[in-house]
């Protein structure tokens, strides 16, 4: 009952995921309709509901467009989980500001970059130039695209790519 359901708003752009049993009484509700079935039913003493994989708002709902916020783990997400600085894959990650923060460099999206803590290390509190180590891709904002932000959801539920795709 606590699988993500993808929600979408009444012109089909997605909004926001929500619980199973949210999704459920937006339906009974009649709040919501059920856009696909992916997961089964569920069986009350005299009928069955379907378990909704994604549904679609009734009334159109006005939101401002959904910013990715800089954490630590959108961070390593838009790195891929990997050092910036070898290019490895390792389980101790660290957040590297590229200009380091005594130097005047900002925690924001083009400056900080994830490091394996023994990259993190050697660079310690210098700049690129001053260590020699660069980042292997440019630092950036990610795309606030549907694929990007409900894109972690894909895995379990590649029924919703379609709906993801083009916004």
């Amino acid at each position: 009952m606590n699988e993500p359901v993808l929600v979408l708003n009444a012109n089909f752009q997605p909004i926001n995921i929500t619980s199973t049993y949210r999704a459920i009484n937006l339906v009974l509700a009649e709040k919501a309709t059920l856009v696909m079935n992916g997961r089964g039913y569920i069986h009350s003493v005299s009928q069955a509901f379907p378990l909704p994989s994604v549904i679609r708002l009734n009334r159109m709902v006005k939101r401002p467009r959904s910013i990715v916020k800089l954490t630590r783990r959108e961070i390593f997400r838009r790195d891929n989980f990997t050092c910036q600085y070898c290019g490895r894959k390792v389980s101790n990650l660290t957040i590297d500001h590229v200009i380091p923060r005594h130097l005047g460099g900002a925690t924001t999206w083009q400056n900080v970059v994830t490091a394996c803590s023994r990259c993190n290390h050697l660079k310690g509190g210098m700049t690129p130039a001053q260590s020699g180590m660069y980042p292997l891709s440019t630092p950036q904002v990610p795309p606030s695209t549907a694929a990007y932000l409900f894109g972690r959801h894909l895995n379990q539920n590649q029924e919703w790519q379609e709906f993801l795709i083009g916004w």
